[in-house]
């Protein structure tokens, strides 16, 4: 019997409203109590947990894979062990490959893909419309039944509200929540920045946060009248806090996440034409990165996720404009966000930090997981919140290094990562 003790640890488990310092136990890839940890024949493991955050393993649910189709940004493999090297034990995979995830053949690859070589667990999200098109809905009962864990869009935006309205009541009736990227095309046109004084100094296409805001009226609307949860994805703009932190206060089934990107940087860093900064939404002004703070503090914004959206070298080196968006950021969001959000700003504490990777996703996806229940399957990540390093990008397991974060000093970051008790990753 394989045992592993992790001693001495801040034990934080959200789901359990727990934050003590003590062990841990985990038999046979399960936590476990103490008693069941004494059998004497057992392989024991122990590891040192002194200093250290043990938390349930944390969730990404918003990453993209490329695979299939586009093999030269990421794989399955590679951005699992990227994943597992930003402290991250499950990962929800978005559908803008090649094919999409339309059906329920593609679904099964990915899952067959993902169990034969992801060191993590990954999970895949259907199409809300057929080739991502917004014309014609994707068959979501059979989505559903193939198991993805919520349909989207991500990378595009259903654009006939009649047509979202169909996929959501569809969603509604199988039981899987919706995700949408909020972008209006005939607002945002051409855009490729911030519509903001910088883009108007350097003469780039603006991409205005009324964009992002329409959408996620017409999303609010939607879950109000169809009384099922719409999640509005990487929420960039203060206008689209203000009307999701309204909404929720009417009981309506809107939330929304936050990335890192979008509050460790604003529009100002576009300024020398970098295509690392380039990303849809776009980062935006000084007055929208204080809002999403709020957002975060008073649970209006209720998780935090990367975008993980890698990009070869050669795509990213080109003008600006015509640059795909994206960055990467599963090697660095925790970082990040524990950086700015606990340490630097004080938004919230590291408990907070940890509930909107665990509980609050899981509670969305209705995910078994992010609980150190005994009994339950052993994901676990530990975490030291003081750990002063470097980002280097040469490091990174990613098959891409698109990210604008090369050099930035960041205070805290995962340092083991243990996926069904075994250890996949540690520092």
């Amino acid at each position: 019997m394989n045992t592993t003790i992790i001693r001495n640890g801040r034990v934080i488990d959200p789901s359990n409203k727990r934050d003590e310092i003590a062990d841990l136990y985990i038999v046979e890839g399960e936590i476990a109590e103490k008693s069941d940890a004494r059998d004497p024949k057992s392989n024991v493991e122990e590891i040192d947990a002194k200093g250290l955050i043990v938390a349930p393993g944390l969730i990404d649910m918003h990453v993209h894979l490329r695979e299939p189709g586009f093999r030269h940004k990421e794989t399955i493999e590679s951005g699992a062990r990227a994943a597992a090297a930003g402290g991250f034990t499950t990962i929800v995979c978005m559908p803008n490959t090649s094919p999409v995830p339309d059906n329920p053949s593609t679904i099964a690859w990915i899952k067959d893909r993902a169990s034969a070589i992801a060191r993590v667990n990954v999970l895949p999200t259907g199409a809300i419309s057929k080739n991502l098109a917004g014309e014609e809905l994707a068959p979501i009962g059979a989505l559903a039944q193939a198991g993805v864990v919520a349909i989207t869009d991500d990378g595009h935006c259903i654009q006939n509200h009649e047509i979202m309205r169909r996929a959501v009541e569809y969603a509604r009736m199988v039981g899987v929540p919706v995700l949408d990227h909020c972008q209006d095309y005939n607002l945002v046109g051409n855009g490729v920045v911030h519509e903001g004084y910088w883009s108007t100094l350097l003469g780039l296409p603006g991409w205005p946060a009324a964009g992002e805001e329409a959408i996620v009226m017409r999303n609010i609307l939607l879950a109000e009248l169809c009384d099922h949860p719409i999640h509005c994805q990487h929420i960039s703009a203060a206008g689209s806090v203000r009307l999701i932190r309204e909404a929720r206060a009417r009981g309506v089934k809107i939330s929304g996440e936050v990335c890192p990107h979008h509050i460790a940087l604003t529009d100002e860093a576009i300024q020398n034409f970098d295509t690392n900064y380039k990303m849809n939404p776009p980062l935006r002004s000084q007055t929208d990165v204080d809002a999403l703070l709020e957002g975060i503090a008073d649970g209006t914004l209720s998780i935090l996720c990367s975008d993980h959206a890698p990009h070869a070298d050669f795509e990213k080196e080109v003008e600006f404009d015509v640059a795909p968006f994206g960055i990467i950021g599963l090697e660095t969001e925790l970082g990040l966000f524990i950086d700015l959000l606990v340490h630097k700003h004080a938004t919230i504490d590291i408990a907070r930090l940890i509930e909107m990777y665990t509980t609050e996703p899981a509670r969305l996806l209705k995910l078994d997981a992010a609980t150190l229940s005994p009994g339950a399957r052993a994901d676990v990540t530990l975490i030291d919140p003081a750990l002063q390093w470097t980002v280097s990008v040469d490091q990174f397991h990613s098959a891409s290094r698109n990210s604008p974060f090369d050099g930035w000093k960041l205070r805290g970051r995962a340092v083991r990562t243990i996926v069904g008790g075994r250890t996949v990753w540690k520092l």
